[in-house]
């Protein structure tokens, strides 16, 4: 087992592996920017060190500072959370030229999974269903056209490099094409650093879920179930749950031995997702697989029983994994809802400054994950997440009407939330009736309170 790891990001993800560490026995060892000296992951770790300015490409991308200082400190792994470091191929290349253990899947396995259109095509051959589309990178708008007529309108531009919605456009007609491979494009080159687009078949009305998989370096590979995150703002998750509404046991076994397919295309070990979009006709298809920790993690940590960042540590130091798939038996619901810093009454604009007033709620079922204390202030640089939510119950039932209690009863003053949003989204007759989908967001007006 490791005797030092490095934490390489920020906010509550940073202070969740921290505290994982500490009941494991291991050291930790906190960087941060000078604008996260304050902040909780710093304050609780064994050690830290300053990584360099705010701006995210001077610290919390910075590789030589992030291998300097766990150099300097002498851990003997990185863990690097979900954020720009976690599926970040070269950088985990770099901790293995170091002698330094990447707390994370393989190297070529991050780097396939991470190119979309090579993605795609592994699954494929591994007979998980695919969205019609390019076989891989498109050359040009003029190939673009050319192929629209073959995937069908409505479609969607994607990033080969992307994530999170970014450079993705929607396309409903021939006339709309230019303008948006000439914006996704421009997106992805500003998020990506690649402007390559893929192009696939735009399935509407569709349900998101995921299945969650956990690996060892020995072969032996599991998916722990599915969330559910349709609960979306322009490709953004803001609601995950598990199990899904509409996923019944069949449903639940294709989806499981698909993922796993999916997985073992790349050689994959560690923890991961594999997403499906899932229609109308429960028809499912691969979106993309995101080789890291999740956000949403939790969910899937409640109805498991299994602490999933304490798993990750453990492969990655060579560990068998103790269960097999006949023991992954979920019990019971989560849902998890996430606290940004941005006012949903003035289209989630993002808001900044000082917590001024606190209080977290609490009580049977409930779990909170967060950085946050009264006094912090926000800085303006970095993910807008205060806090993640996560209430359980015996059933979906249970699940909401506690965490519609626990929503009444959390506090945030000095910063805009998200808090009205959510208390009105758990109170919509669709939303309870599970009766939504990715665009369900857009197109439903909610009353905030």
């Amino acid at each position: 087992m490791f005797s030092k790891i490095l934490v390489a990001d920020r906010g509550e993800i940073a202070l969740r592996v921290i505290r994982a560490c500490q009941e494991m026995g291991i050291e930790t060892v906190a960087v941060h920017s000078e604008a996260d000296t304050n902040s909780m992951h710093v304050r609780l770790a064994d050690e830290d060190v300053c990584i360099g300015p705010p701006a995210g490409e001077a610290s919390y991308r910075n590789f030589a500072n992030i291998i300097s200082a766990a150099e300097l400190t002498n851990a003997d792994a990185i863990h690097p959370g979900y954020g720009p470091l976690a599926e970040n191929a070269d950088f985990a290349e770099l901790c293995q030229t170091c002698g330094i253990k990447f707390i994370g899947p393989p190297v070529e396995a991050i780097r396939k999974m991470g190119d979309k259109a090579v993605a795609r095509q592994s699954v494929k051959q591994a007979g998980v269903p695919v969205i019609p589309g390019s076989e891989g990178e498109l050359e040009s708008l003029t190939q673009a056209r050319e192929l629209s007529t073959q995937v069908g309108f409505p479609l969607r531009l994607k990033a080969t490099a992307g994530g999170g919605g970014r450079g993705m456009r929607v396309v409903r007609s021939p006339e709309e094409l230019e303008e948006a491979w000439n914006m996704a494009r421009l997106e992805a080159r500003g998020a990506f650093s690649s402007d390559a687009l893929y192009m696939e078949h735009s399935v509407e009305r569709a349900r998101h879920i995921e299945i969650q998989v956990l690996g060892d370096e020995h072969g032996n590979l599991l998916h722990l179930g599915e969330r559910e995150c349709s609960i979306q703002r322009r490709h953004q998750k803001l609601v995950e749950e598990s199990p899904s509404p509409i996923v019944d046991e069949e449903l639940r076994q294709r989806l499981g031995e698909a993922a796993l397919a999916g997985a073992r295309s790349v050689g994959y070990h560690s923890v991961g997702t594999i997403e499906f979009l899932v229609d109308a006709q429960r028809r499912f298809f691969f979106i993309e697989m995101n080789t890291r920790i999740q956000v949403e993690h939790p969910v899937t940590e409640m109805v498991t029983g299994i602490d999933l960042i304490k798993a990750q540590i453990r492969v990655a130091a060579g560990e068998h994994l103790p269960w097999r798939q006949e023991d992954i038996r979920p019990r019971g619901h989560a849902i998890e809802c996430r606290i940004n810093a941005e006012d949903p009454s003035r289209n989630f604009m993002p808001s900044a400054g000082t917590i001024s007033a606190l209080h977290l709620p609490g009580g049977p079922g409930v779990r909170i994950d967060s950085h946050i204390y009264q006094g912090y202030k926000m800085p303006p640089y970095y993910d807008s997440l205060l806090a993640k939510v996560i209430a359980y119950g015996k059933d979906r039932e249970e699940s909401l009407a506690r965490m519609r209690r626990v929503l009444r009863e959390f506090t945030i003053e000095g910063v805009s939330t998200t808090l009205p949003f959510h208390r009105a989204l758990l109170q919509d007759s669709g939303f309870v009736a599970g009766e939504f989908d990715t665009e369900y967001v857009g197109r439903t007006p909610l009353a905030l309170t």
